[in-house]
Order: C-alpha cells, then sequence, then structure tokens
C-alpha cells in the first residue's frame, strides 16, 4: 500500500514538476542544500566575481555592503545569494517579501528592529506596495524612517535614525520597479539559466548531502531535463530518487532516472506536457500563429502569468518559440522536435 501512494504521488507531481517557483513544502529542503559561502555556489561566475569583490570591499572599509538588486527568471539563486551575502558579511538576515508588506507599520517595524550591518532581504520586490516603497528611499538613502504623527493639518513628520543596513532586493520582473526605487539599488547583477555541467555539479553535491550515489551520468540526464534552472534539477533529483526507492529496488541509474523523467512526461530536451500543449496549440488552432498570449492562454487553459513565467523563457531559449509583436510563433525547431509536418508556407522561405 505505501508503495501505491509513492507511485501516486510521483504521477501527480508530473504536473508541476518543472515550476520554477518553489512550493512551501519543499523550502526545507531548499534550505538543506542551500550552499552557505561564495565560494560553495555553482555557476553565475560573473555574478560571484562581482560580489566578491564588493564584499571585499566592503570589509576593508568597515562599512555595510551597498543595496544589492538581483532579476533574473526564479529558481535561480537570488534568494540564495542574500543568504550568502549575509553570511560573508557575518551578520544575520532578515527575510520578507513585497506582498508581505501590507502596511507602513510592517516594514517600519522590520526596519527598527534591524542591527547595524544587517541585511534585509525582500523577494519579489516589485510586488510591494508603492506606500512601503516610498517609505524605503529615506530608509536606502539617509538610513532614516519617517513617521507621520496625527492626520489632517495637525499632522507632523518625526525623523528616526536607522542602523545602517544592506537592502537585497530580488525580481523576476525587472521592468516592474519603479526607477526610482531600482535607481537607489548600488549594484544590480542579471541571474541567467545554468549550463549543462553546472547543472550537473549541483546535482552530485546535492546527492551528496542527501547520501545519495548518483554517477555522472544520471547527473547529466537530470541535468539535461532541469531547464537550466538549479531548484528544478534538485527537484527532478528528488523524484528520480523516490522512483528508484519504489520501482527499483533503490538503485539509482541511467535507466531509472530516464524512466522516472518519463513517467514524469519530461521530453529529452526538458519540456513537459504544457509546455508541448502550447506549442501544439499554436500549430494546430493558429497555423503556427503569430496568436496573443491573452488568446494562447484561452486555448490552453492555462493562466497569462503562467505562460509568461514558466513556459516562454525557456521555449524562446530553445528556439522552439519567437515573440513577434502580432504574438507567439512557433518556429522550425518546434514542428521537427514534434514531428509535425511543415506547412508549405515555412517550407517556401526555407528555400
Amino acid at each position: 500500500m505505501d508503495i501505491e501512494r509513492e507511485i501516486k504521488v510521483i504521477e501527480r507531481e508530473s504536473e508541476n514538476v518543472l515550476e520554477p517557483q518553489a512550493e512551501a513544502e519543499e523550502k526545507t529542503f531548499d534550505m538543506t542544500l542551500r550552499p552557505k559561502r561564495l565560494r560553495e555556489f555553482v555557476g553565475q561566475q560573473k555574478v560571484r566575481e562581482n560580489l566578491n569583490i564588493l564584499i571585499e570591499a566592503a570589509h576593508l572599509r568597515g562599512e555595510p555592503l551597498e543595496h544589492v538588486l538581483f532579476y533574473g527568471p526564479p529558481g535561480l539563486g537570488k534568494t540564495t545569494l542574500a543568504h550568502i551575502i549575509a553570511e560573508e558579511l557575518g551578520v544575520k538576515c532578515r527575510v520578507t517579501s513585497g506582498p508581505a508588506l501590507e502596511r507602513v507599520g510592517d516594514i517600519a517595524s522590520i526596519l527598527t528592529n534591524l542591527e547595524n550591518g544587517d541585511v534585509l532581504f525582500i523577494d519579489e520586490i516589485h510586488r510591494m506596495n508603492r506606500v512601503i516603497e516610498e517609505v524605503l528611499y529615506p530608509a536606502m538613502e539617509e538610513f532614516a524612517l519617517d513617521i507621520v504623527i496625527g492626520k489632517g493639518p495637525s499632522a507632523r513628520t518625526v525623523r528616526l535614525d536607522l542602523p545602517r543596513f544592506t537592502l537585497i532586493g530580488a525580481t523576476t520582473r525587472l521592468s516592474l520597479i519603479s526607477s526610482p526605487l531600482r535607481d537607489r539599488f548600488g549594484a544590480t547583477y542579471h541571474l541567467e539559466y545554468y549550463g549543462m555541467e553546472e547543472l550537473a555539479t549541483i546535482i552530485k553535491r546535492s546527492a551528496t548531502l542527501l547520501n545519495l550515489e548518483v554517477t555522472d551520468e544520471v547527473a547529466q540526464v537530470i541535468a539535461s531535463r532541469s531547464r537550466g534552472t538549479p531548484r528544478i534539477a534538485n527537484r527532478l533529483l528528488r523524484r528520480v530518487r523516490d522512483y528508484a526507492a519504489v520501482r527499483n529496488a533503490g538503485l539509482l541509474n541511467p535507466e531509472s532516472a530516464e524512466t522516472a523523467l518519463r513517467m514524469l512526461e519530461i521530453d529529452r530536451y526538458g519540456l513537459d506536457a504544457t509546455d508541448r500543449r502550447i506549442l501544439e496549440t499554436i500549430i494546430a488552432k493558429f497555423n503556427g500563429g503569430p496568436v496573443g498570449v491573452q488568446t494562447l492562454a484561452a486555448a490552453t487553459s492555462e493562466e497569462i502569468e503562467t505562460i509568461e513565467l514558466v513556459h516562454e523563457p525557456f521555449l524562446l531559449q530553445l528556439g522552439f518559440l519567437h515573440r513577434t509583436p502580432r504574438g507567439r510563433m512557433a518556429t522550425d525547431l518546434a514542428y521537427d522536435h514534434l514531428n509535425i509536418p511543415r506547412p508549405e508556407r515555412q517550407e517556401s522561405l526555407i528555400g
């Protein structure tokens, strides 16, 4: 009975296993595998080099690090880097998120409880209330908090001094951050998708922490399906581990890994059933496109934000999707991957 329940869990998770956002129940798992120091962090070489200089310079000056903004797709290490920076500086890291800061009192409470040099990490900072954002302006620039006391003509502003702290923001939508807020960050870094070798290294490191024996071949199989995202790589490692335990007597080899990933409907490029349905819809219902994202969302019964943040970036990266002013178009590579004959109008274009 336990085996049947485990298999059902594996099959159910095939629906969201490639979702780059962290599920609530796996955040503890992420913390276990998260590197603690900059030298342990794999990938993002340019960002690591720049952060190393920034941290060393702050140490030499004896001052807090300047404010830092990370942006890029979910699951690439923005939160991890924030914790690493705090660890390297030897200070505490206070974590919150844009949606969690609903009232001025929320951010005022956090700011007044910081200690000198502490790191305040705000995830999804683009979703922060504009009123909260305005409170942050003097806090970031002058390390001061302006509190309005009273209402109407008798209202007055009291300024409270704050400890010198470092604000680290993380966002997947840089364009949604206002220019005044963006300009107050001293350093802005873009995190990019990871290469195969980097992902394989991360998988082997995670396997060691989980007391798993993973060969280079198994790591490569998982890495090739991980959509360039460490969080997805670690999640797939868990699913492959579960399958091997339930169906293969605990033996984790390339064959069991391939079979587990097929059960999850993840193909050799890392596309899942929803990715393929999006491409098939563009091709079958809209003659390859172009088609607007709203129409595409309605035709596939997916949310617009899910298409734009989860599926579209990876399909664009692989070259399966082309985004034009008129909408999304399936490329020749998409036709070939899905084994669908190209229409005559496309064949004439290529010769």
